[in-house]
């Protein structure tokens, strides 16, 4: 379905993230996309939450991967054991999260943490920014010092979580407070070598799926193909800013490398709504059957500043979101060619990392497909 809005004011403000119907489906009929290979799903990496009792890990994880509002997330019972979730069978993102109660004890004899960090690809440390988070950076200390000497490969993840109730200058000292005392105490424990990175978030905005996005990213071996494939998309096309998006998270999984910009980013998560609101309303055919998002999802919003964004589907969990000027959007017939080569090259990308199995730099078919993108003066462009 294909739907074209033009949108007269832009909002003001961006308020509580919205989310899709907790039944939107993909629809069984559709072809067995590259997404569903057995291959992807015996390799997926690990996701640990862990932090403080009521710091927000479940809260973070139901808004993001399960659609809850973030209102109702104040009603989540504190959790009391390891939970185990599996993100792959609705999503392009391919990896299980693993929510941990906050009073786990690395030194009792029956955890076994070894085995928990030795299969993990990010550990996401939550600090409530709201609440005296000294506990919390004691805990953090030990945490990260454990599982590094576990899994040295382990991206180390801090997520400070709560700031929408601080002041703008409040967020920043928090964050420089706590980022200084955290690589203090690694510091002092000869630990230079291990990384933290370092997030403001909170559910109640956009910030939270910014987090997750730059946390997923490092987990997709693709990644740097995909972003030269982006930024051979939108160069060729006349675009300022492109993103690939999976459709059920909001969470971006690669976009070009010009700088991200959280407005621009919103616009594009409240697009993804719009379609797919709209389409579970008139998408469907009149038994109900059908897909909100299938092969022919496309939308075109016209805002009141000469902006365009452009949406279309790439498989039957991505979707590429454009940001473009309306002076370029006139040569739309070439935009959709070369988005016709872009998603030829993605589906190359994923079939031979699939084949192969072999690291991202040696892909011989990644670009193979842009080869033939075309230039805005008209002439081929050889990109390869």
């Amino acid at each position: 379905m294909s739907i074209q809005y033009e949108v007269e004011q832009l909002a003001g403000s961006y308020g509580v993230a919205d989310s899709f119907p907790k039944d939107f489906g993909y629809g069984e009929e559709e072809e067995a996309d590259i997404e569903d290979s057995p291959a992807l799903s015996d390799s997926k990496p690990r996701i640990l939450l862990m932090g403080l009792r009521r710091s927000g890990k479940s809260s973070i994880q139901k808004v993001v991967f399960h659609k809850m509002s973030p209102n109702e997330t104040l009603f989540l019972e504190s959790t009391n054991k390891i939970y185990k979730d599996d993100i792959s069978s609705s999503s392009f993102v391919n990896f299980q999260i693993w929510d941990f109660p906050g009073q786990v004890d690395f030194f009792d004899p029956t955890f076994d943490y070894e085995m928990i960090f030795r299969g993990t690809g990010a550990l996401i440390f939550v600090i409530d920014a709201q609440d005296d988070y000294m506990e919390a950076l004691g805990r953090l200390h030990l945490t990260v010092s454990r599982a590094y000497r576990v899994n040295p490969d382990i991206n180390f993840e801090v997520f400070i979580h709560k700031v929408d109730g601080l002041s703008d200058d409040h967020k920043i000292e928090t964050q420089r407070d706590i980022h200084q005392r955290a690589n203090d105490d690694l510091a002092d424990a000869s630990l230079e070598k291990l990384h933290l990175s370092f997030y403001l978030t909170s559910i109640y905005d956009h910030s939270i799926f910014e987090a997750f996005s730059k946390v997923v990213q490092k987990l997709i071996p693709q990644l740097p193909t995909l972003e030269n494939l982006l930024n051979i998309f939108i160069s060729n096309s006349g675009i300022e800013k492109a993103f690939l998006f999976d459709v059920v998270s909001k969470i971006y999984i690669a976009t070009d490398s010009s700088p991200v910009d959280m407005q621009s980013y919103e616009l594009c998560c409240d697009m993804i709504d719009v379609v797919i609101d709209v389409s579970c309303i008139y998408g469907l055919r009149e038994d109900g059957s059908g897909s909100a998002y299938d092969k022919e999802s496309m939308a075109i919003i016209k805002l009141n500043n000469t902006t365009v964004l452009y949406l279309k589907e790439v498989t039957k969990f991505l979707a590429l979101v454009c940001i473009l000027r309306e002076e370029s959007f006139e040569r739309k017939g070439l935009i959709d060619y070369n988005f016709h080569c872009f998603r030829k090259a993605i589906h190359e990308v994923f079939e031979v990392g699939m084949s192969a199995q072999r690291p991202l730099g040696t892909l011989p078919l990644g670009l193979s497909a842009c080869s033939k993108a075309v230039a805005l003066n008209g002439t081929p462009r050889n990109t390869v």
